[in-house]
């Protein structure tokens, strides 16, 4: 392309003739010959569409099955060229030319046409599609002859197209163009100068076609003129007619008779040319041009025609002419067979058709004559059907025997019928004749009986089994039918445990079997045709229930029971291989499924008892020792041997104890077990995390209390502040008849089944109680209530009991003049510490006050140290009087508010101990009570 081209379409690739957007449509125009790449538009902004959007939905351009020459950039928004675009061979002379598509979009979906316009550029020169035109004019022609010339192809449209013609030179012809119609400009050559060919023989013309585009492109064809010389002498034939005959089916090429003419002219205009003018038969005939030889070019068919009349002109070169006439007559040849018509056919012939019944009727032709054309048919050996002769070139095919159509469903009958030409000529046609069906066979089932099979547990509606049912008929007849007979099962309808589909055979299960309440059944399908009368026959179907492993084993013994515990005795004398008992189990199921094996889970002590693998058989495995606990539970899992196996577990309680009393002493709590939780392992590590952080925590608080604790005894060890006798906040009165911590009154509140809970004691006040009623023995009994609690088998902070030499006397017992306690006093079952001497009383005693006089050094004026929830006005007189009548655990003391008595007693306690303020003594905690099983044990270690 020129320069000028190249600028134009720069300008043209980055101007947008045209844009709009209306109800989700965009057009855009642009110019052909775009370079790949060029961007179109911006879509994504004309859409009123963000970037994201196309992202997100996965845009992208559905143009159907034509060729893509645009595509979506998503990353930017925009069109752009996808491959060059040639606007003459997208459309070629169509205008306007564009591009029509979808842009699709998903999440939601959605969508947008697209027309991207495509301008024409000038870039297609007009074009002839002969370089040249020869064309050969008489110096005779007549001034004002028009001649045709070829017309200029221009593929741009509009302004780009063709627009003129140009012809030069013009001494001899005058250009003159015509539009036409359809738009086009078609150019004549008129005669304006008569020709003279003694002064030149040939013309030379050049013709141009100029479009209207910028630059203006051009096209250009040589027109070449020969003047022939005048011709005043046509040609004359010698004979006006000739008569010939040619049989028919002569081969091509055979030469039939030769035509003669002659020319006075000399030269050129003395050559004489023979033509046959275009007819019906002239294709059967070819005659050469120079010396007249007519010759036979096709077959000719006496049948068809027997005379041919040919016209042959005789012309010279000057165009003058004459004519002539050639007659050929055709003889026959038997070159046709005979020709089978079927006149009348029976499409569908019922096999219960008689003899001598009409099948066919034929109609034999043959276009041959005299003893050519007589004609005589036959059948193919075939029993079944034979032909008759009716009258002339007539022929009937009626049956002779009886027909089935099981046996042949159709009959393939052929005829064949011959001239007597010679050599003779025959054709034969098959004729198919279809036996129609008659209903006389009954449906056969493959077999007499089925059996199916189908595991249990299935869904209603499962596909069990498929019988099929073959009928000999075709068609209605051989359509058959299942039908599921009437009967019964265990009183129940059959039809509420299977069904039948009737047009398939189809066997469905109406609802789920149980293999343990059913095992197998059968029952009745009859099978029918649709003929009229229908006929039937039945098949017994029997279905099988398989089992599946459905059902658990269950435990038959031990029994489990919720409210009273079975336990097996062992004697201690027992030795390995010793049957403590049996676990039986069984399972409904069959087969693997019902093979049962015994575990043993979880023990007490697995080193002391296993489990029979098949037969559950508990026996003990080494000798039973007194180091084994009485009380001794094992959990035995039973699985039996199915995919996927089931289980049951059982938990069996074993004494291991020589005598029943025994036993029942230390299984009086064990029904109020809990089972364990089957993730033992994940339990136990969680406890020990608890544990361990409870310890931590707990050893940090006790290091920060006595550091506390320490520093507060120095400031007071050197100060000269009185000691008041105060009991900080944390003591508060139980009942009015004591004092206990709030930990120890909130804590120790529990349930029936609390006996693993985790419980919490304040060491500290445990060790400082002082009781201060008189009557005392309502708070005694208390306590020892509550600590009864506390000594529970599993109680997180078990304790030792106490030897028998460490019980109180009843003149040693707390209370006033050493006051009865309770029932549990009484009987010698409540655990008390050894009395303390008269010295570590007043140690206590010492202790308590050193203790409020930590407290007491932290008070403000007025406010004993309280905490500020208590107003300012909660002064010394609202805090109650502890110091009367004071009495000490073990001891028959009693201590009053008689301000002599706390100074001897202070003076005494002085003079015979007075630890360091950081050394206060603890007081030694009590210990759990003693049970009966205790008792046994420590019976039996003073035995040993």
């Amino acid at each position: 392309m020129s320069a000028g081209m190249m600028r134009w379409q720069t300008v043209l690739l980055f101007s947008l003739l045209r844009l709009g957007v209306l109800r989700g449509q965009v057009s855009y125009s642009v110019p052909e010959e775009m370079k790949s790449g060029s961007v179109i538009g911006k879509i994504a902004h004309d859409l009123g569409l963000g970037v994201d959007r196309l992202k997100s939905g996965k845009a992208r351009i559905y143009t159907g099955n034509t060729e893509e020459y645009v595509e979506l950039n998503r990353e930017r928004g925009v069109l752009n060229v996808k491959q060059r675009i040639d606007r003459e061979t997208l459309c070629g002379q169509t205008m306007p030319c564009a591009l029509h598509f979808q842009i699709i979009l998903e999440n939601p979906m959605e969508f947008y046409t697209v027309t991207v316009e495509i301008t024409d550029i000038n870039d297609n020169p007009p074009t002839f599609e002969r370089g040249e035109m020869k064309y050969e004019i008489s110096e005779s022609a007549l001034i004002g002859a028009r001649f045709v010339l070829e017309k200029a192809i221009d593929d741009d449209v509009g302004v780009n197209g063709l627009s003129s013609y140009t012809l030069k030179p013009n001494d001899n012809f005058v250009l003159k163009t015509t539009s036409r119609v359809d738009g086009t400009k078609h150019a004549e050559m008129v005669l304006q100068k008569p020709l003279d060919r003694e002064k030149n023989e040939h013309l030379s013309l050049t013709l141009t076609a100029l479009d209207g585009g910028e630059p203006q492109l051009t096209g250009t064809m040589q027109i070449i003129i020969t003047v022939l010389d005048v011709n005043d002498n046509p040609p004359v034939c010698s004979k006006p007619e000739y008569k010939v005959s040619v049989t028919e089916n002569a081969p091509a090429g055979t030469i039939i008779t030769t035509v003669k003419a002659s020319d006075k002219d000399k030269g050129n205009n003395g050559k004489i040319m023979y033509t046959i003018p275009k007819s019906a038969a002239a294709s059967l005939f070819q005659i050469n041009s120079e010396d007249g030889v007519l010759t036979l070019n096709g077959n000719i068919d006496y049948e068809k025609r027997r005379i041919y009349e040919l016209d042959i002109q005789v012309s010279d070169q000057g165009g003058l002419s004459d004519a002539c006439k050639v007659i050929v007559d055709v003889t026959d040849m038997n070159d046709n067979p005979p020709s089978i018509n079927v006149m009348s056919k029976s499409t569908a012939l019922p096999e219960n058709a008689k003899p001598g019944t009409v099948v066919t009727m034929l109609n034999i032709q043959d276009p041959d004559s005299n003893e050519n054309g007589r004609v005589m048919c036959v059948l193919s050996e075939n029993s079944a059907f034979s032909i008759k002769t009716s009258t002339n070139n007539f022929f009937t095919v009626v049956t002779e025997g009886e027909l089935d159509r099981e046996k042949a469903s159709e009959y393939n009958v052929t005829v064949t019928c011959s001239d007597e030409g010679v050599p003779s000529l025959s054709s034969s046609v098959t004729l198919t004749l279809q036996i129609s069906d008659v209903n006389d066979n009954a449906p056969v089932f493959k077999q007499s009986s089925y059996e199916a099979y189908i595991v249990e547990n299935n869904t209603p509606g499962l596909s069990i089994f498929t019988i099929t049912a073959t009928d000999a008929d075709w068609n209605q007849n051989a359509r058959v039918s299942y039908i599921l007979m009437d009967s019964g099962l265990n009183g129940v309808p059959i039809s509420s445990y299977v069904s039948v589909s009737a047009d398939s055979g189809v066997i469905h299960a109406v609802r789920s079997f149980d293999y343990e309440q059913i095992k197998d059944f059968q029952f009745r399908i009859r099978a029918q045709d649709g003929g009229s009368p229908p006929l039937s026959s039945n098949v017994t179907v029997k279905i099988l229930i398989q089992d599946q492993n459905d059902n658990p084993p269950q435990v038959l013994y031990p029994v489990q029971t919720g409210g009273s515990m079975v336990a097996e005795m062992v004697p201690r004398s027992a030795d390995v291989g010793y049957l403590v008992t049996k676990v039986v189990a069984v399972d409904v199921d069959s087969g693997q499924n019902a093979w049962l094996s015994y575990k043993l889970q979880k023990a007490t002590d697995r080193a002391l008892f296993e489990v029979g693998l098949q037969n559950g058989e508990i026996r003990t495995i080494r000798q039973v020792t007194d180091k084994d606990a009485v009380k001794q539970r094992l959990t035995v899992i039973v699985e039996d041997n199915g995919q996927p196996s089931r289980s049951a577990s059982v938990i069996v309680n074993v004494a291991v104890a020589d005598s029943f009393p025994e036993v029942l002493s230390e299984f009086s709590e064990f029904p109020h077990d809990k089972e364990y939780n089957d993730n033992l392992t994940f339990y136990l590590v969680l406890a020990l995390a608890v544990v361990s952080f409870l310890f931590i925590t707990c050893l940090v608080v006790i290091i920060s209390v006595k550091i506390y604790r320490w520093r507060q005894s120095r400031i007071l060890y050197h100060s000269s502040l009185p000691v008041i006798p105060y009991y900080p906040p944390r003591y508060s009165d139980t009942l009015g008849t004591g004092t206990l911590p709030h930990v120890y009154n909130y804590d120790v509140c529990r349930t029936t089944d609390s006996r693993k809970s985790d419980n919490k004691f304040g060491g500290g006040g445990i060790q400082n109680v002082l009781i201060m009623d008189p009557n005392s023995s309502g708070t005694m009994q208390r306590i020892q209530s509550e600590k009864s609690i506390l000594d529970e088998p599993d109680s997180p902070v078990e304790q030792k009991p106490p030897n028998n030499d460490w019980r109180f006397t009843q003149g040693q017992r707390p209370g006033p003049s050493g006051a009865t306690g309770g029932p549990e006093v009484a009987m010698g079952t409540g655990p008390w510490p050894q009395p303390p001497t008269e010295a570590e009383q007043l140690q206590a005693l010492m202790a308590a006050a050193n203790e409020v006089s930590e407290a007491t050094a932290t008070l403000g004026p007025g406010t004993m140290g309280l905490s500020t929830r208590y107003s300012p006005q909660f002064t010394l007189q609202h805090v109650p009087d502890y110091r009367q009548n004071v009495y000490i655990p073990g001891s028959t003391a009693t201590l009053t508010s008689n301000p002599q008595q706390q100074q001897a007693t202070a003076q005494q306690a002085t003079q015979q101990a007075l630890p360091p303020p950081q050394a206060s003594a603890q007081a030694e905690p009590p210990k759990a009570a003693q049970t009966p099983a205790s008792k046994k044990k420590s019976t039996k270690k003073e035995k040993k």
